[in-house]
């Protein structure tokens, strides 16, 4: 089941960095619980959705702030049913064309071959240790 879950957690980045929100969203539990962190560098607050319509509002609000958007992961670490995808996201904002590039931490609690829980971080030390891991 570990390496199906590793794989779930590659297609839906894939499907995020398409911005392919129903692809993102088969890949999700409906009643999945996601912790957005994207657009804090940009001073906004990381924000909770519950449940897949939740996600599809906060996904389409996020696509819609950023003209650029992408996650890359350069590891994956795969504890049973729990992925923990270690990278860089890089945004450019709209409106005003501010651009970041911020480390990226996605925990994603998987049951069933779905994901029931996404928490993003920014920080890396907060997200290994949510994780209970150490760097």
């Amino acid at each position: 089941m570990s390496q199906e879950n590793v794989e779930t957690f590659k297609r839906a980045a894939d499907a995020y960095n398409r911005r392919d929100i129903d692809a993102l969203l088969r890949e999700l539990d409906p009643e999945v619980e996601w912790r957005s962190a994207i657009l804090m560098p940009l001073g906004r607050e990381a924000r909770v959705h519950r449940g897949d319509q939740s996600v599809r509002e906060g996904l389409r609000d996020l696509y819609e702030a950023l003209s650029e958007f992408h996650v890359e992961y350069s590891e994956i670490r795969d504890l049973s049913d729990r992925i923990v995808g270690i990278g860089r996201v890089r945004i450019r904002e709209r409106q005003r064309g501010v651009e970041t590039e911020s480390p990226l931490i996605s925990v994603i609690d998987v049951k069933d071959g779905k994901g029931i829980r996404v928490w993003n971080y920014l920080d890396p030390k907060e997200a290994l240790e949510a994780a209970g891991l150490s760097e």
